[in-house]
């Protein structure tokens, strides 16, 4: 069953297209990965699927709902969460508080009963904050609970936003490049996390990376793109091996 639709898909920015009629579906359980090089329109489909960009052409349909014309802010409340290329943490807030960020959709309380700090959310705090604790310990965070932020390791920071992201308690997870920047062995915990959300939490994630031997472990399939155009989609295997994927990687004449 396809948790996600994409179809012919475009976003021109004046009269450049940076995805040009792109259609491709995720299926509810896999990991599924866009590949290509640098300004290929990768992350502008993270974007229009988080609803940052408007769409020029084409339709986005999450869980048989279409999203095309929702807020950004609507987003995370259905079931999609994601990561940025660039951190976007809160420096001065530590570890736990944001994660519980993570948690803002799923509060169900009145502006009044947080006034009062009534039993109801009493109740709602402790299990959002259950809910951190949990991601936390998935992702072996206890060292880092209670410090802040801006005090933390790069690789550190790239994991608190998986997690602020997996607080948000999604469907599906966009991971947009989770091994940029990252050691061979944080990327290799990267990598153990990613089966372990797809086989332990059931979660479906869509995945944009450069580093192609995370993306041949963890993907189930691939799709790679150049110049915003759809060239190849299948296995990692089947995708690297295309003599268009080779060719948009390493140009004519090298591949000549």
């Amino acid at each position: 069953m396809s948790l996600l639709e994409i179809r012919n898909l475009t976003k021109s920015f004046g009269g450049v297209h940076a995805v040009d009629d792109v259609s491709f579906d995720v299926e509810e359980g896999e990991v599924f990965t866009i590949v290509g090089p640098n300004g290929a329109g990768k992350s502008t489909i993270f974007n229009l699927i988080s609803r940052f960009y408007d769409v020029t052409d084409g339709t986005i349909k999450f869980n048989d709902q279409e999203i095309t014309d929702l807020r950004s802010d609507e987003i995370a409340g259905i079931g999609i969460a994601r990561t940025f290329q660039n951190i976007e943490l809160f420096d001065h807030s530590t570890v736990l508080q944001n994660l519980l960020v993570g948690r803002h959709t799923k509060r169900k309380t009145s502006f009044i009963e947080n006034v009062l700090f009534t039993p109801r959310v009493r109740a709602e705090e402790r299990a959002h904050r259950r809910a951190a604790e949990d991601v936390i310990e998935f992702l072996d965070l206890h060292a880092y609970r209670n410090k802040m932020i801006a005090g933390l390791p790069y690789g550190v920071r790239k994991v608190v936003e998986i997690g602020r992201a997996l607080a948000c308690g999604p469907k599906l997870l966009l991971l947009d490049e989770p091994a940029s920047g990252l050691s061979v062995e944080e990327t290799q915990d990267v990598a153990f996390w990613i089966e372990d959300m797809q086989k332990d939490m059931g979660l479906t994630i869509l995945m944009v990376e450069h580093d192609m031997s995370l993306v041949t472990q963890v993907s189930d399939r691939v799709l790679a793109l150049n110049n915003g155009q759809m060239l190849s989609m299948g296995t990692s295997e089947e995708v690297q091996s295309d003599p268009k994927v080779i060719e948009a990687y390493l140009g004519v004449e090298e591949v000549g």
